[in-house]
């Protein structure tokens, strides 16, 4: 029997590399999900409001962040993790962790983000250092899960 190019191992080759993408489609859905919710939750208790966004007259939140840079900076998050080693990764978290409240400020000077008066930007700081960790171990278990 004659060998096809398209062969079976070109198939199997298609269905490992769509897998190892599976964890990473899995871990950014429910980061933006996660994102969203935390965002309606803010918005909606008065903590803080996105002055401009995308529809506004149907969105309270800005989409545009959730939906897209997100979810983008949770793959670069994802892929820069994967390379370090545990203590790196423990540095990398608490560096986001400081650099989001002074994006947070600057936002503020921008006008693209406003906080309620009863805001303090250590919220943000604890915040995302839960949310960072979240992700990443929600990641490493499907990593796992998804190696047998």
């Amino acid at each position: 029997m004659k060998h096809w190019k398209n062969s079976n191992s070109r198939q199997w080759q298609k269905i490992l590399f769509s897998n190892r993408r599976i964890p990473y489609f899995i871990t950014i859905a429910t980061a933006a999900l996660l994102g969203t919710f935390l965002d309606f939750f803010y918005v909606s208790n008065g903590y803080y409001e996105f002055p401009i966004r995308p529809f506004p007259n149907i969105f309270s939140i800005n989409i545009a962040f959730t939906f897209c840079i997100l979810p983008m900076l949770t793959w670069l998050y994802l892929l820069s993790m994967m390379k370090i080693n545990k203590l790196e990764r423990f540095i990398v978290i608490l560096m986001i962790c400081f650099i989001v409240p002074i994006g947070e400020m600057i936002s503020e000077e921008l006008g693209l983000f406003r906080h309620g008066d009863s805001w303090n930007h250590s919220i943000s700081f604890i915040g995302y250092f839960l949310y960072l960790i979240i992700i990443w171990k929600l990641f490493q278990s499907l990593n796992r899960a998804n190696s047998f």
